[in-house]
């Protein structure tokens, strides 16, 4: 009498094991790099402006360009802004701003031609040739610093609290509305984090 041969072992029982103990990882990956698919509830590195302010009408916030012409502001709707504001010598802080502006732009890629970054200069002094060469790319506009702290503040915060005016980092979305605030030196990778989300879920800009 013939022993009957054994049967060959399902491999399913090690497949199912597998797959539960690397899925949560693969899981991890899919809504680390698509940002529509986190929890609404995430939160944002920057802080909103709640409610959202418009960019000021020409008479609300007068520019002009580095050799003194007239400057429109609703030319720089239609793209996302990243903004500073500082004064034309450009210490080492305002340095520091303008450095984290060029690097996140840099960093967003493909959408590199979706973004802008905007440094608001608040006073006539001449800008330093090192900082023209170091930050070329950068829209440069003089703006008159009270009328920069109605826009970006929301009121006029008076001399003695510029900080709130030049500390920070601001964001635009391309309606033109004012509707991220960043902390003052600020990480460049968070940042980028949360403008690589509205790059992603925006359909505009």
């Amino acid at each position: 009498m013939t022993t009957p041969e054994p049967k060959p072992r399902s491999i399913k029982p090690l497949l199912l094991v597998l797959f539960v103990s690397v899925a949560p990882v693969i899981l991890a990956f899919i809504v680390y790099y698509n940002p529509s698919l986190q929890p609404a509830g995430s939160t944002n590195y920057g802080t909103l402006v709640e409610p959202q302010r418009p960019l000021p009408t020409n008479n609300e916030l007068k520019l002009t360009t580095l050799d003194g012409q007239p400057f429109d502001i609703d030319e720089l709707k239609g793209q996302w802004l990243l903004m500073a504001a500082d004064q034309a010598a450009c210490p080492e802080e305002c340095a520091k701003k303008l450095f984290i502006l060029r690097n996140v732009h840099a960093m967003t890629g493909k959408n590199v031609k979706r973004v802008s970054r905007v440094w608001f200069i608040t006073d006539d002094a001449p800008v330093p040739q090192k900082v023209l060469d170091a930050y070329a790319g950068t829209i440069m506009l003089r703006a008159n610093p009270e009328q920069l702290d109605e826009f970006l503040a929301g009121h006029n915060l008076g001399a003695q609290n510029k900080g709130e005016l030049l500390n920070p980092i601001w964001l635009v979305d391309p309606l033109g509305n004012l509707m991220m605030q960043f902390p003052k030196d600020p990480d460049p990778l968070k940042v980028r984090k949360d403008l690589g989300k509205l790059l992603h879920n925006s359909q505009i800009g």
